[in-house]
Formats: C-alpha cells, structure tokens, sequence
C-alpha cells in the first residue's frame, strides 16, 4: 500500500497537484507499474507512456480546477473538473479514477464540451 492512510480521493487529489505543479518525482508513486490510462485519445496506454505523452500537458492550461472528487466505492473515484486551455475558452471534463491499495490503477477520461 502506498499511503495506508489515504484515501482514494485523497490519492486522486494528489495525483493532480503534482500533474499541475509537475512534479513528476511525486506523481510517480502514486501510479501501479500496471496502470492504464484510456480517454477518446488514447486507448489503455500504461504508465511509461502516459507520463511520457499525457503528464507533460500541464502548460497547456492557464487553469484547471477540481470541481468533484467523488468516491463511489471503495476503488472508484469520479472526478468532475474545469479547465482553460492557454488558448482561451473553459471545458469540464469526468475521470472515473480506480485505486486500489493506495495506488492509481486506471483512469477513463471522459471529454466534456465547452462551456459559457
């Protein structure tokens, strides 16, 4: 177990702290070896590869805020978030995030439209 004391949400809220500061070095921890990482652009991608491709995107964004973190079980979290890309207009996107003894196991993103 990596935090015997954290919660599920509380790993997701973490994992994006550190996906927004860039903490690589942190965030690592906190993904299983086997990790999965699926959204409308990438299909189960593991864990070399999503911080290879995804994790770097941060300064894609002028802003991104949680605005649910929300277990549904004892594993799955949802994740209810805005963002602003750098280049203008605000989106919301759902991650139903999966940890399981403390680490992230798998990740669906699903892509929300924009927003007024």
């Amino acid at each position: 177990m990596n935090d015997p004391n954290g919660t599920p949400a509380s790993v997701v809220e973490a994992a994006f702290r550190c996906y927004r500061s860039q903490d690589r070095e942190a965030a690592l921890p906190l993904y299983a070896e086997d990790f999965t990482f699926t959204s409308p652009q990438d299909d189960h991608i593991g864990k070399e590869a999503f911080f290879r491709r995804c994790f770097p995107t941060a300064d894609r964004f002028s802003e991104q805020r949680l605005l649910h973190v929300t277990p549904a079980d004892g594993e799955l979290v949802f994740v209810h978030y805005e963002y602003e890309p750098a280049t203008g207009g605000r989106y919301r996107n759902m991650e139903a995030i999966t940890v399981r003894d403390g680490l992230i196991r798998e990740v669906q993103v699903f892509f929300g439209g924009r927003i007024a």
